[in-house]
């Protein structure tokens, strides 16, 4: 099976942030510029919060950078599992985003270390989200890495990858290589990688993404 991302055709190194604050369509022209660890091409904007609810300035973060010209535009679930009913968060991110107007690529689910419960339940959650977003027709995919899914869920846990869900992982090594991925989860390859956190660019802080020259951001899922 092969999965398409909403950040595509590359013809050198296609850079992105992600954020989780309010960035203005001036902050992302600036981002756009060549400099620091180059022009931004794409952007994945948190549009859920871990404490329960639609991020309230996620929409406006998205049609921001559209504004800005970033073609490429996607948003991220950071889920409130204490809060329960996945499916509910889901489909809640997607109906605000779409009543406002915010034209997103895809949406990750982000899984790392935070509030999880037991391996079972974890998996249960994690299930129900991607069912839910099955069910909205909807492009999704998987923030994690290997740590954090073999603590979460366990390393061998396929279940989203059997269903096309591509994996974006993080290892902040400084390294826009994926020399540094081992599979797990059933995936084979990765699809994009955040490997320098926590910077200040354009006076926004942002997380750098990157995906090979060359290629398309489509690679094999395991299945």
């Amino acid at each position: 099976m092969r999965v398409a991302l909403a950040v595509v055709p590359a013809v050198s190194a296609v850079v992105g942030v992600d954020v989780s604050n309010s960035v203005s369509e001036s902050e992302f022209s600036c981002l756009r510029t060549p400099g620091g660890q180059g022009a931004v091409e794409f952007v994945i904007a948190r549009v859920y919060q871990s404490g329960g609810r639609v991020d309230p300035v996620g929409a406006q973060t998205i049609k921001n950078a559209k504004a800005a010209g970033i073609q490429y535009v996607d948003g991220y679930i950071f889920p409130c599992v204490s809060c329960g009913d996945a499916a509910g968060q889901v489909s809640a991110t997607v109906d605000h985003l779409r009543s406002s107007g915010a034209d997103f690529g895809m949406l990750w689910y982000d899984i790392e270390n935070y509030h999880w419960g037991s391996q079972s339940a974890n998996q249960a959650f994690i299930k129900e989200m991607v069912d839910e977003g099955k069910k909205l027709g909807i492009k999704a995919g998987i923030y994690t890495n290997y740590n954090n899914w073999a603590t979460i869920v366990g390393a061998g846990w396929n279940y989203p990858a059997s269903q096309g869900l591509p994996v974006w992982y993080a290892h902040y090594d400084g390294s826009a290589s994926f020399s540094d991925f081992g599979a797990f989860g059933g995936w084979s390859r990765p699809n994009i990688k955040q490997y320098l956190g926590g910077h200040t660019s354009c006076g926004v802080g942002v997380d750098y993404n990157w995906y090979p020259a060359g290629e398309d951001a489509v690679d094999d899922v395991v299945v």
